[in-house]
C-alpha cells in the first residue's frame, strides 16, 4: 500500500541541518501552540499536535534521525528495501499480510518506516479441534506497534479507539477492524499493552496471535519525564534571581505559585513534592523545577543605560578569587 513520504523538517519548520537545540526550540513553540489543552479548535489541534510529536520523535533521536536522513524520500524504492522493508507490518506463516494502524498517534509512514515487524511466539501445536488425531495447527503470529500516550493519559488513564487494517499483499484485499484500547493510569514507557487474539490468524484451527502496543510517551512542551518524576525548566530574569520573586509554573494539576528566594543561582533546583506521575505503589513522584537565568538580547536605550549604571555601581565580580 503506497504511503507518502513525510518531511519532518517541514513539519517543525527547521532546516535539514538544524541543531538539536533548534529542533527542541521549534518543537516547544509549536507544541505549546497546538496542545489540545490550550487550543480553541481541539480537533484540528490534536491532529497537528500528533504530527509535531511524531516529527520531534524522529528528529530528536540521533538513531532515528540518521536513518531518516540516509533513506530520505526514496525510502521505499526497490533498491532501498534491503535497508527498509516497505509494506507495513508483515506477519503470518506465509508472510503475506500487511498490518496498518490508525489512532495510535503515529502516521502510517512512521509505522512503516520505523515500526517493529510482527514477531512469532507460537509454533506448531498438535490439536484435536477437528476430531482427527495428529492434526497440526499453527498459532498465528504476534504483531507489534507503537502507541503514543500523553501525560494526561498517564495520569488519569483513557480508552483509545484504534483501527487495524489487514491487507493481503497478494490479492490486495483488506479488512478493517476497530479496537478499543484501555490505557491504564500509571502506564510506563515501553510497557506492552496486550490485545489478546488480535494478531495474525492461526492456521489449521490454531489460535490467533496477539497484538502488542508498545507505549511511547508523547513529548510535552514543558516537562521531561524520568521515572515518576517530572522536570521543568524554570526561566528567570536576572532581577528575579537576584531580588527573589513569586512565579507561577504549570503542573499536571494546574498552575501553582512558587516562591523564588533572593540570590537564586542558575541550575538551582526546586522540588514540588507529589506533583509528578503516579508510582507503582500508588503515590506520586515530584516535579523538579530547574532554574535557567535568561539574559535579554535586545535592549531599549533606557534599559541599556540602567544596565550600564548597574555595571559601574555594583561591587559584584563573578571572577573574584579572594
Amino acid at each position: 500500500m503506497p504511503v507518502d513520504f513525510k518531511n519532518y523538517y517541514d513539519v517543525l519548520g527547521v532546516a535539514k541541518n538544524a541543531s538539536d537545540a533548534e529542533i527542541k526550540k521549534a518543537f516547544r513553540k509549536l507544541a505549546r501552540k497546538y496542545h489540545p489543552d490550550v487550543a480553541k479548535d481541539k480537533t484540528s489541534a490534536e491532529i497537528r499536535f500528533k504530527e509535531i510529536n511524531e516529527a520531534n520523535e524522529v528528529l530528536s533521536d540521533p538513531d532515528k534521525r540518521r536513518k531518516y536522513d540516509e533513506l530520505g524520500a526514496n525510502w521505499n524504492q526497490p533498491d532501498r528495501q534491503t535497508a527498509q522493508q516497505a509494506g507495513g507490518f508483515r506477519g503470518g506463516a506465509d508472510q503475506g499480510t500487511e498490518f496498518h494502524f490508525d489512532g495510535t498517534g503515529f502516521s502510517d509512514f512512521f509505522e512503516q518506516f520505523f515500526g517493529s515487524q510482527g514477531r512469532s511466539t507460537g509454533g506448531f501445536n498438535r490439536t484435536r479441534g477437528d476430531g482427527t488425531a495428529g492434526t497440526f495447527a499453527q498459532r498465528g503470529q504476534d504483531i507489534e506497534s507503537d502507541i503514543l500516550v500523553t501525560l494526561d493519559e498517564i495520569m488519569h488513564g483513557s480508552t483509545r479507539t484504534i483501527k487495524l487494517q489487514r491487507v493481503d499483499s497478494r490479492t490486495g484485499q483488506s479488512t478493517m477492524q476497530t479496537l478499543r484500547v484501555k490505557i491504564p493510569p500509571g502506564v510506563r514507557e515501553a510497557q506492552l499493552i496486550r490485545l489478546a487474539g488480535k494478531g495474525q490468524e492461526g492456521i489449521g484451527g490454531g489460535d490467533s496471535g496477539n497484538l502488542y502496543l508498545r507505549v511511547q510517551f508523547a513529548k510535552h512542551p514543558d516537562f521531561r519525564v524520568q521515572g515518576a518524576n517530572l522536570y521543568y525548566d524554570l526561566e528567570l530574569s536576572p532581577w528575579e534571581a537576584v531580588l527573589g520573586a513569586t512565579v507561577h509554573i504549570p503542573t499536571l494539576d494546574g498552575k501553582v505559585a512558587l516562591k523564588v528566594p533572593p540570590g537564586t543561582t542558575d541550575e538551582q533546583e526546586f522540588r514540588l513534592r507529589g506533583k509528578g506521575l503516579h508510582t507503582e505503589n500508588g503515590k506520586r513522584g515530584d516535579l523538579h523545577a530547574i532554574v535557567s537565568i535568561q539574559v535579554p538580547s535586545l535592549l531599549t536605550p533606557e534599559e541599556k543605560a540602567l544596565w550600564e549604571q548597574l555595571a559601574t555601581t555594583s561591587t559584584f565580580n563573578p571572577r573574584r578569587t579572594t
